[in-house]
């Protein structure tokens, strides 16, 4: 703390953009974190107008990072979702695209040394007690931010941060299939409910009566069947009730008709995704490989050894997992990275 304001950095990660503190400049007792982060993002308001918080889910992120406690990681990221029109501070899932700006971080602030060249920190995501390996460069033992990387939904290019992904099957829910099963009905609709990373539930569009390539805009009016399905799905995943949760997230999937993989809308959890978010996009790529799945006999696989590329409203994304029978051997991701500003962050006061 810094009189009346936090030390903050702004950081684009992906296809996100949030808050990053270092856990020290927070408070340590968790109600009173979430209370000053509210007032830190301006929430609850749709505006977000008294705050740093840009009226979006995906923009009213928090990364709330440290030195690992154990010797598996080099930091721990704890990822904090903030309501824009509700007093809410949720940790029950990942960001895999604020994930992205966690290593540069790390050297920012001093935690993690930099190489001549490049850098590779071990982040342990407190949220599901996994660890992902983020490597990005760093001549001259700086972060660079610049490069030729494009990613889709961002505009212009960014250096690369390669993220790995390790022990991510069963992230929030403790199985790859956390129903036991390759296909569930729900409300008279087959799903599969899958977690490698992120709880999701797949269901092919036009069971729901789309046709999957619709504008964000233009699928609100299915946000009360989403709304059920996840409700329900959220119970048969072990996750209990999902009212005020933001997963698992609901996906729906349809034939591609870019050159990717499959083509898909996702509610997060309501409001549709104008992409797809890092570990969502790795579950549900994960779920269409398997033969038997929802999405498995829409989809069109690439050749061995190259991305498989998930299209969402602004683009596509390309992931890679592998798969030995059921259980997950890696997955990984490109993403990019921006640090925006660094300074200190002004909370409104309390009412």
């Amino acid at each position: 703390m810094n009189g009346d304001g936090v030390r903050c950095m702004m950081m684009r990660g992906g296809t996100s953009k949030g808050a990053y503190f270092l856990a020290g400049d927070l408070p340590s007792d968790p109600a009173g974190r979430d209370d000053l982060l509210l007032r830190v993002m301006g929430a609850p308001d749709p505006r977000q107008i008294d705050g740093i918080g840009g009226a979006h889910p995906l923009t009213s992120k928090v990364a709330v990072v440290s030195r690992a406690a154990g010797a598996d990681a080099d930091v721990d990221y704890l990822f904090l979702q903030v309501g824009v029109e509700e007093p809410v501070v949720s940790d029950r899932q990942n960001c895999g695209n604020v994930l992205a700006g966690i290593g540069p971080f790390a050297v920012e602030r001093g935690l993690v040394a930099a190489g001549d060249e490049r850098t590779s920190v071990r982040i342990r995501m407190v949220n599901s007690h996994s660890v992902a390996t983020a490597t990005f460069p760093t001549p001259g033992g700086v972060v660079d931010y610049d490069g030729d990387t494009a990613i889709s939904g961002v505009p212009g290019t960014a250096a690369p941060v390669v993220l790995d992904f390790a022990e991510t099957e069963g992230s929030s829910c403790g199985a790859l299939l956390p129903t036991g099963r390759l296909r569930d009905v729900i409300d008279g609709i087959e799903v599969t409910c899958v977690d490698n990373g992120m709880p999701v539930v797949v269901a092919a569009a036009s069971d729901l009566g789309v046709t999957g390539y619709e504008s964000p805009d233009e699928l609100d009016a299915l946000r009360d069947r989403v709304q059920s399905l996840r409700l329900q799905a959220g119970e048969l995943m072990g996750l209990g009730d999902v009212t005020g949760a933001s997963v698992p997230k609901t996906t729906l999937v349809a034939p591609p008709r870019a050159g990717g993989m499959v083509c898909t809308r996702t509610f997060i959890p309501l409001r549709v995704h104008a992409s797809i978010g890092v570990l969502g996009a790795v579950s549900v790529a994960t779920a269409v490989l398997i033969d038997g799945a929802v999405g498995h006999d829409l989809a069109e696989f690439p050749p061995p050894g190259v991305p498989m590329s998930v299209e969402h409203p602004t683009g596509r994304l390309d992931v890679e997992v592998e798969l030995d029978g059921m259980t997950v051997r890696r997955s990984s991701i490109v993403r990019t990275a921006r640090k925006l500003f660094d300074g200190t962050v002004f909370p409104r006061s309390r009412p």
